[in-house]
């Protein structure tokens, strides 16, 4: 094909107005990429690879590996050629004559497609001066990140991909809208449904995120402002995210007894998807405290009832028995939270609300497992770090009702919540549904470790996934689920965001004591075609790209 021909595709592909804007861009650098190739050469070789002869030099070239596709169940050996960003050739080991610019040589090493974490918390990271490389991700093998999840992030995509663009990133992300965000942007964290004229308003806002490039809607039902919205207004906003191919990620309204249970809240989700005709992804799968152990059982039962019947459904889960959260939003009423901090602040102070908030905090930490299981993983007072709300209460002599009230006066607090059944989290874990997550928050070892920790307890240990299983629920089923269709696979075409690991070494060393020791294991990662990984050293290059 002559660069004639190249100019040609294009303009006839941008003339097709039917085609979405990923078809366009896909279309673009399969054209490009065929340039490089000899006219006629290009053959399939009979065992799922692509042979081609290229009129010059890769830029890049993985030899010898134990190749995992994302798809296949079976490993495969293959040699694996990289042209600038895309994958532009897979042969059988030793089946060919490429020569690259660079050769990684990954005899005895897995290669994989990157990971693709759907649930993070690292947007201040990635617009950060010091951790724009999100290194905590990228040493677990991670190459690409979520923002915008439980109903948080930025409702003005446009100008959040331009900052990220400007600083530069070390791994790719998409957002998601937060449906709290918009609650709050436009009514406040008032305690109410919205109006006809806000909820307008709401919409006119999502409208404009999605056509800048969001991949979704996504709620924190459970959380305040979203709490307070009806499912109606969900419903409503829901289908806007679905006109642009959108998914609904939703934080369940109730994951334990906090207000209308478990299943009901898993319900509601399914119905929003229903009606608003959308993908429905249910963030951070788990049933949450004592009064739900066993629960997990009824709630696959009825998600696989509701996919029989046609609704579109998928979870992630992160392989942890502790949760983490804010102190505030663990055990706080939700009607206490409304309004400004200074009239939350004020409620806790008020002699007349002492009985009702004291029944009410009791009994959201009784739901948690009790005072000895939330765990102080990051505060102002680092001398309380690591202690629990009993030792806490001990030590300042002092009710644990009135010690959590005045924990948070002081600050921000996070804790981890020991909470979770492990049948519970095997059950939801071999879910083919279900794909990994990290649900990353500062103080709990899950923002650094969650992908190798569920190899190293789900494959290794317990043997509960196969090495297949395990990519594929942390590669190409993740982005099929959130519709990134050049990304998750090691096919031609593709984006080039590549791991090579150490099935012997790949492991996690971040832990509730010391929760942000990086992984090992993962020695070369390459994102967009670019090594910033090598010999399990960071290079110091910011590579990644906002995706949409």
């Amino acid at each position: 094909m002559s660069i004639f021909d190249v100019k040609f595709l294009a303009m006839k592909v941008i003339a097709e107005k039917s085609l979405n804007k990923k078809t366009i861009v896909i279309a673009l650098a399969l054209a490009l990429l065929t340039a490089c190739f000899d006219e006629g050469k290009v053959e399939n070789n009979g065992q799922s690879a692509i042979q081609t002869t290229f009129a010059s030099k890769v830029d890049l070239l993985i030899i010898n590996g134990t190749v995992y596709t994302g798809d296949s169940s079976q490993a495969q050996q293959l040699d694996i050629a990289i042209c600038q960003k895309i994958i532009c050739g897979l042969y059988p080991s030793g089946e060919h004559s490429i020569k690259a610019i660079k050769t990684i040589d990954a005899k005895g090493k897995i290669v994989s497609p990157g990971f693709i974490d759907p649930h993070t918390h690292s947007l201040s990271e990635l617009l950060s001066k010091d951790k724009n490389h999100n290194l905590n991700y990228l040493t677990q093998g991670v190459t690409t990140v979520i923002n915008g999840n439980d109903g948080g992030g930025p409702v003005d995509i446009a100008a959040m991909a331009d900052k990220l663009t400007a600083n530069g990133i070390g791994t790719n992300t998409a957002l998601l809208v937060g449906h709290g965000s918009l609650r709050e942007q436009v009514m406040g964290r008032a305690e109410r449904y919205a109006t006809s004229a806000e909820l307008k308003e709401m919409s006119a806002l999502l409208t404009t995120a999605m056509q800048a490039g969001a991949i979704g809607l996504s709620t924190g039902l459970y959380y305040v402002p979203g709490s307070y919205a009806n499912t109606d207004e969900v419903i409503s906003l829901a289908k806007i995210a679905s006109h642009y191919g959108g998914i609904y990620d939703t934080h369940l309204r109730d994951e334990s007894t906090f207000n209308i249970g478990f299943t009901a809240a898993l319900a509601e989700a399914i119905n929003i998807a229903d009606k608003a005709d959308i993908h429905l992804h249910l963030a951070h799968i788990k049933a949450l405290g004592v009064d739900v152990w066993g629960q997990s059982e009824q709630a696959i039962a009825i998600i696989t009832q509701a996919q029989k019947n046609g609704t579109s459904i998928s979870a992630d889960q992160y392989p942890w028995l502790a949760s983490g959260t804010k102190l505030r939003s663990a055990v706080m009423p939700k009607w206490v939270m409304a309004d400004s901090k200074q009239a939350f602040h004020q409620r806790l102070k008020q002699v007349d609300l002492a009985e009702k908030l004291g029944q009410e905090i009791t009994e959201n930490i009784r739901r948690r497992g009790g005072p000895d299981s939330l765990y102080i993983t990051e505060f102002t007072d680092k001398t309380l770090v690591g202690l629990n709300l009993l030792q806490v209460a001990e030590l300042k002599n002092l009710p644990i009702v009135a010690t959590a009230i005045a924990l948070v006066l002081e600050g921000e607090v996070r804790v981890a919540s020991f909470n979770m059944s492990p049948q519970d989290v095997e059950r939801f874990m071999v879910q083919p549904w279900v794909v990994t997550s990290s649900d990353g928050t500062n103080g709990h070892p899950r923002k650094y470790a969650s992908f190798p920790k569920k190899y190293q307890t789900y494959v290794v240990d317990k043997k509960l996934l196969t090495m297949a299983e395990f990519i594929n629920r942390s590669s190409s089923k993740t982005a099929k689920i959130l519709g990134l269709s050049d990304r998750g696979k090691l096919k031609v075409g593709y984006k080039a965001d590549v791991i090579v690991f150490d099935q012997q070494a790949f492991a996690p060393k971040a832990t509730f004591s010391q929760w942000n020791n990086y992984s090992v294991g993962v020695e070369q990662v390459i994102v967009n075609g670019t090594l910033v990984i090598e010999n399990s050293q960071y290079q110091d290059i910011l590579a990644g790209e906002f995706i949409q």
